[in-house]
């Protein structure tokens, strides 16, 4: 089974095993998605996705307000 540690700041290095399975390379993004048991999924991110989840990042501030979910609420 692989293993990382954290360093200081968090950060990990994911193994090689895990790398190779995933056909990681350097500037990939992966996604950790937690489920109801709280057991991590790692799976590497295509392309597309990343893309999405950047263009998402910059709107959500924009458009996550409570005055926002107020205003469009019956629409």
């Amino acid at each position: 089974m692989p293993v990382s540690r954290l360093t200081y700041k968090y950060q990990a290095t994911i193994p090689r095993q895990v790398r190779e399975v995933l056909a990681l390379g350097a500037g990939d993004y992966v996604n950790f998605i937690v489920d109801a048991e709280g057991d991590v999924t790692v799976r590497k991110l295509q392309p597309q996705d990343s893309e999405l989840q950047a263009l998402e990042a910059t709107l959500a501030p924009e458009w996550g307000s409570s005055e926002d979910d107020e205003a469009y609420e019956n629409l």
